[in-house]
């Protein structure tokens, strides 16, 4: 991997200013099989290299709920477990050590998490419950270097209009609401029903790139 020559500075969520390391690597794991994180690193013109779970791994017992548990900390709280999972991954495979990410999104309708519908049924249940309101998208971000860790949360705000029973039911069955939080993909069909977004596009899709860009400067990732 080529040495940089100078360090970047980057602005975090806060406002401040942070210079990073000096850029130390040309590459990235991305702990994620979503191929909108992938496009989005690719918008970000930052070369990442997959670090999927194995055969024997159930990633998505890392996304149960606990009672009681705020969206927000429920959200870092997986994040971080997909991460630790990953850096144990990548020592376990013997590779070439280098920056891991991982990120998870969620939306919640004041204090209930929203998470992927289990069923037709679900799916429906649930963009009934986001029809004509306001709720968040929070999108919890990932990255360790070596034994550090730099973790950034985004929080937008998107409102929806009040579709009819009709078109619910036809996007429901058009497949796309499923492995996705909240029922619905901004990307896709439901975006017809989104009259207004505050916060990150780019976080509302799974990686929001502001956050991301912040993180990765300051683990030394050259792009």
């Amino acid at each position: 991997m080529r040495e940089g020559t100078r360090g970047r500075n980057a602005r975090t969520a806060s406002g401040a200013i942070v210079t990073s390391h000096a850029a130390r690597f040309d590459f990235i794991y991305l702990a994620s099989q979503s191929p909108r994180r992938r496009e989005l690193l690719d918008q970000l013109g930052v070369r990442h290299v997959p670090l999927l779970a194995d055969a024997g791994e159930d990633v998505e017992a890392l996304e149960a709920t606990r009672a009681g548990e705020l969206p927000a900390a429920y959200v870092e709280r997986v994040t971080r477990a997909k991460l630790d999972a990953a850096r144990r991954r990548l020592v376990r495979r013997g590779l070439v050590p280098a920056p891991i990410l991982c990120a998870d999104t969620t939306v919640a309708l004041g204090r209930r998490i929203l998470g992927k519908p289990a069923d037709a049924a679900e799916a429906l249940a649930t963009l009934r419950l986001l029809s004509g309101r306001s709720h968040r998208v929070l999108t919890a971000v990932a990255v360790a270097d070596g034994r550090r860790v730099r973790q950034a949360l985004s929080v937008s705000y998107v409102r929806f209009c009040d579709p009819s029973p009709a078109d619910l039911k036809r996007y429901v069955e058009g497949g796309e609401p499923f492995g996705k939080a909240g029922a619905y993909a901004i990307q896709g069909g439901a975006a017809r029903w989104i009259t207004r977004i505050e916060g990150s596009h780019s976080g509302i899709m799974g990686l929001p790139l502001y956050e991301t860009a912040a993180l990765l400067r300051q683990a030394g990732v050259r792009f």
